[in-house]
């Protein structure tokens, strides 16, 4: 909105409308304790040499030129330098929603390739705009799903993303939508005989993340037949992207939910980020979000338009498939340019550093610690337990320009002294071997200080 000034003649005929002697007296019925009757106190206004200088200063305090081993669904990936070059085009930076197809083509077509390629990548048949993020994603599958069923309670798996179960948890209240927790098996995957026991004539769906928080796969198939046997859909969650280039799509899902950040998406504080949802034609009345559809005009010409829902979000509450999530389409335009310039071939050789990477990573730990779930396959993510306190272990190590593993104390107890690291193509073997060894060293003197201990009770 623009500002409009005032001359002094313009505010003492305003005032005069509204039957004000002055200023003082318009604010008069504000208790005098709230008004401000002083200049704020705000920084004097900065040069631009200034303001670069500042902000190169805060980059400092953000952990700029760590190695991070941090993962848990914000991943660091490389980002194309390209990306943002496209990305700050006008025609995209300042672009709004794409009502209007005939001045909207780019956008369109852009966000139709965005679909086409999610639904190459997870073996779906059609795939939205994209959403907020992979953790409303999730949510949305599951509402989707319940309307799909007619059903209203779901079975979600303990080794989802917890900050995902929270979020589907806020959904989940006010719907009265019960959620029943399957536990995990020894080897990090959902414990299927434990899943049989959940599902309930009123079980909508069952909610898995692949590869989940641990870093595990799951075995989709065996999940998928036991909720398909009792009428049950079942979603998804992927939120490490890059493994799609070397793990076998999940297309045995009824609904897959995934979070697109790992494609040249930055970490950015925790967004903005991609979400996706890709599900099977017949249920896409159902599909939140908004989709763009191909077609031609009358001169034969192919085109793109908003197709079945112009709106991602509904305006008639209690007709609409979701009243909350939005299209991240300059986001989505990220993920898009991403998987453009890798490709197949380039994707799987990607998710194949992950892998290796963290392969290497594993082995190296696992001879001062124990590595948690070693029993099923895993990607780019493994759980370390060791004797000494995460927290201290990760002190210790920043002091080296480490961020370390993320302690799992807080979501899961029962794993004592466990946290979950990372490895992508940004991890060197170098930085894996100082890791490693310092890791070591807390181990070896925590053992160091336990063995008087016992010494003097063996004594007693």
């Amino acid at each position: 909105m623009r500002y409009l000034p005032k001359s002094p003649a313009d505010r003492e005929a305003m005032l005069k409308a509204i039957g004000a002697r002055s200023i003082d007296d318009l604010f008069a019925p504000i208790p005098a304790e709230y008004r401000l009757n002083r200049d704020l106190k705000v920084p004097r206004q900065m040069a631009e040499s200034e303001i670069v200088d500042w902000f190169r200063e805060r980059s400092r305090e953000t952990a700029d030129g760590y190695t991070n081993f941090l993962g848990a669904g914000a991943y660091y990936h490389y980002r194309p330098v390209i990306i943002d070059s496209l990305i700050s085009r006008g025609e995209f930076l300042t672009a709004y929603t794409p009502y209007q197809a005939e001045i909207s083509q780019g956008t369109l077509q852009s966000i139709f390739e965005f679909q086409s390629m999610i639904c190459e990548l997870t073996g779906m048949e059609v795939a939205n705009a994209s959403v907020y993020d992979g953790s409303t994603a999730a949510a949305e599958g599951v509402m989707m799903a319940s309307r799909l069923t007619g059903r209203h309670s779901v079975a979600i798996a303990r080794s989802v993303h917890p900050e995902y179960r929270e979020v589907l948890a806020t959904y989940a209240h006010h719907q009265g939508m019960p959620l029943v927790t399957v536990p995990f098996a020894d080897n990090g995957r959902l414990n299927l005989k434990q899943l049989e026991k959940s599902i309930t004539p009123d079980t909508a769906c069952v909610l898995i993340q692949s590869p989940n928080f641990f870093g595990t796969i799951e075995d989709v198939g065996a999940i998928a037949d036991i909720a398909h046997k009792h009428g049950a859909l079942l979603v998804v969650s992927i939120a490490e992207a890059v493994s799609l280039g070397i793990v076998e799509p999940p297309r045995q899902a009824d609904i897959i939910a995934m979070e697109a950040q790992s494609f040249g998406v930055p970490l950015g504080f925790g967004g903005p980020y991609c979400g996706v949802i890709a599900t099977r034609e017949q249920y896409v009345r159902q599909m939140p979000g908004r989709l763009v559809g191909q077609t031609t005009d009358r001169n034969g010409k192919r085109g793109f338009v908003l197709t079945l829902a112009t709106r991602e979000q509904h305006i008639r509450r209690e007709k609409a498939t979701s009243n909350i999530c939005t299209n991240q389409a300059l986001i989505a335009l990220m993920a898009n340019i991403f998987m453009t310039i890798y490709g197949k071939v380039g994707l799987r050789e990607l998710a194949k550093q992950n892998l290796a990477k963290a392969a290497y990573a594993a082995q190296q730990f696992s001879k001062h610690g124990k590595v948690l779930f070693s029993g099923a396959p895993r990607f780019n993510e493994f759980v370390v337990q060791t004797d000494e306190d995460p927290y201290a272990i990760n002190s210790r190590l920043l002091e080296h320009k480490i961020v370390g593993g993320l302690p799992l104390k807080k979501f899961y107890p029962e794993l004592g002294n466990a946290a979950l690291w990372c490895c992508t193509e940004m991890t060197t073997r170098a930085a894996i071997d100082t890791a490693a060894g310092l890791v070591a060293e807390g181990e070896r003197s925590v053992k160091s200080a336990k063995e008087p201990a016992v010494i003097q009770e063996v004594v007693r």
